[in-house]
């Protein structure tokens, strides 16, 4: 298990648009997410022991949040070819297994993922609802072996920081979790 830490998009960048399909086939749009409050977005995928560790504390946060005008996506961009075990069928599982409160979408082509230069799985990004660019950053200190206990800290402090009309937000420490699965000739020229 490889640790890959964020790349720290730069704070106030707008939203990068897309267009992707979620678990159904059904296109869902930047627009469609669009809130007055504030949008998450997640770079997830399905076998990552990093996201795994945090999928139902995922759910718990975005249950809790959007019901506070949050709005929540996870976006899985891993080559599948190479890594079958992120298939969407198998997307859709994971989704149905932990009763997903929000869309997860598929990036095939991966160019999401370079748009929010994504690095890792999980990798985090919450704009407000200007959307601008607030949070980037890891959701806490819990990490799969250390002992620590999964509490969103971080990302709860940032949200509600935001939610209270805060300009900004410290700290921010980037998230760690496994490499995207880049496809072969299509790495990132961030890193």
């Amino acid at each position: 298990m490889s640790a890959t830490l964020s790349t720290m998009l730069e704070i106030g960048t707008e939203a990068p648009d897309f267009e992707l399909p979620d678990i159904n086939g059904k296109l869902v749009s930047l627009q469609d997410l669009e809130s007055k409050t504030g949008l998450l977005v997640m770079f997830i995928c399905n076998h990552c022991p990093f996201v795994k560790h945090l999928n139902s504390a995922l759910v718990e946060f975005a249950n809790e949040y959007q019901k506070r005008g949050i709005s929540c996506v996870a976006i899985s961009s891993n080559d599948v070819e190479n890594y079958p075990q992120d298939s969407p069928e198998l997307m859709k599982k994971l989704s149905e297994d932990h009763n997903f409160p929000y869309p997860y979408l598929y990036d095939e082509t991966q160019e999401i993922a370079k748009a929010y230069k994504a690095a890792c799985t999980p990798d985090f990004f919450l704009f407000d609802g200007g959307q601008r660019l607030f949070y980037r950053g890891q959701f806490d200190d819990s990490r799969p072996g250390n002992e620590q206990p999964i509490t969103g800290k971080d990302m709860r402090n940032a949200t509600d920081a935001m939610l209270d009309g805060a300009d900004s937000f410290e700290p921010q420490k980037p998230s760690m979790g496994c490499n995207i699965k880049w496809k072969k000739g299509n790495e990132p020229s961030y890193f």
